[in-house]
């Protein structure tokens, strides 16, 4: 993709696929284009600050089809799925969602999904940005188990912020208030098929709503649209700033296959005790009886400008000494000071620790920081 700040080329390929709301986004006056799961994702439509206040005083709209579905069906569905993840699904009745790590034999994260049970034997992942659908069917070719994996076409958009309530009932009734904190619902509207959840990637009130008919991606998004319009609705791209102050992870960027649950500060909590055996297993009871030697937590740093101007993995310094890297940092207008993720060794992992950090223009201070940065009981997305 090549442009100037009002237009932009798009230089489409046959492995990267357009969602069902695309022209949607164009026509809404998205600017610039990431490639996620293979997929076009909108990065921006205006200043990342102004949709940031948008997002937190207003309602906005996302086109997050990227996360593409992985879909388990057959008698053996709960016997595959409950092999791939350390998170004891026994706990996951029907209707219900939980936050997952796809883990490798080795303890390494695969993905970070979310995952929908929406029936007795159904269930969907919705996945962050690697291949773990082929990862889930080579083990279910050789498991021998009764299942069938799949990636269906079902396509999300997130309705985020603190009005998205209103939007949601005016679309859906008042049924659609009912549904708890990563619970589903599973209805239409005037006969266009989705699944609801009380999920997002904002920190915020939010919902996710799944379109389970690509040939209606127009008519959904014309009608959260029509019904948003009273409350000011608009489209955005998925927002850097509230995710990270909400201590949300992107895969890919701030952790990988390299690095197991115990590494990465909040994800101690997704390796539950249970006398099932999943993949990995063996090798994370070993990492948490022996502890780790590195860990990924929360950084502020010195300084405004750079935090809209410097990439990501900037290389961080303890007494001269190189020690870690941050893997990526915003300014956060609400906390004024910019904020972000830095891997550190364990010694140095506790809140308070100073650390100098090279940045394009020049050494800036930081200190450790405790995670997530805001709302640390979540009451903000719960309420």
């Amino acid at each position: 993709m090549s442009g100037t700040d009002t237009k932009a080329t798009l230089y489409f390929r046959p492995r990267y696929r357009r969602s069902p709301f695309f022209e949607a986004t164009r026509r809404a006056g998205c600017k610039g284009y990431g490639i996620y799961n293979h997929m076009y994702i909108p990065d921006y439509y205006t200043d990342p600050v102004e949709e940031y206040w948008h997002l937190t005083n207003e309602v906005t709209l996302w086109d997050v089809s990227v996360e593409r579905i992985v879909e388990f069906t057959g008698p053996d569905a709960f016997a595959c799925i409950n092999m791939l993840t350390p998170r004891d699904l026994t706990k996951c009745a029907v209707g219900q969602g939980k936050y997952v790590l796809i883990t490798a034999e080795d303890g390494g994260i695969i993905n970070d999904p979310v995952l929908l049970r929406l029936g007795e034997n159904q269930w969907w992942l919705a996945l962050a940005d690697s291949d773990a659908g082929l990862w889930a069917r080579g083990f279910a070719v050789g498991s021998g188990l009764n299942v069938k994996v799949r990636e269906p076409e079902v396509y999300p958009v997130q309705v985020q912020g603190p009005k998205s309530k209103d939007v949601m009932a005016a679309l859906f009734g008042d049924a659609v208030l009912n549904i708890r904190y990563y619970w589903t619902l599973e209805t239409d509207l005037d006969g266009i098929p989705v699944v609801i959840s009380r999920t997002g990637w904002s920190g915020e009130v939010g919902y996710e709503v799944y379109l389970r008919d690509p040939s209606r991606g127009e008519d959904l998004w014309n009608r959260i649209m029509e019904a948003g319009a009273p409350h000011n609705i608009r489209p955005i791209a998925p927002s850097q700033i509230r995710r990270i102050e909400a201590g949300i992870f992107r895969y890919g960027a701030d952790m990988t296959i390299e690095n197991n649950p115990f590494e990465v500060t909040g994800l101690e909590r997704m390796v539950e005790d249970q006398e099932a055996d999943y993949i990995g297993k063996d090798a994370l009871m070993r990492i948490k009886a022996e502890g780790v030697k590195r860990k990924l937590v929360g950084i502020e740093l010195g300084g405004e400008a750079q935090a809209k101007e410097a990439p990501e993995a900037l290389r961080a310094y303890e007494d001269g000494k190189e020690v870690g890297r941050v893997t990526g940092f915003v300014w956060s207008p609400r906390l004024e000071k910019s904020i972000g993720y830095v891997w550190v060794p364990v010694e140095l992992s506790a809140p308070g620790n100073v650390l100098e950090i090279a940045t394009p223009r020049g050494m800036v201070q930081g200190r450790t920081a405790a995670l997530p940065f805001h709302d640390p009981k979540k009451e903000t997305p719960k309420s």
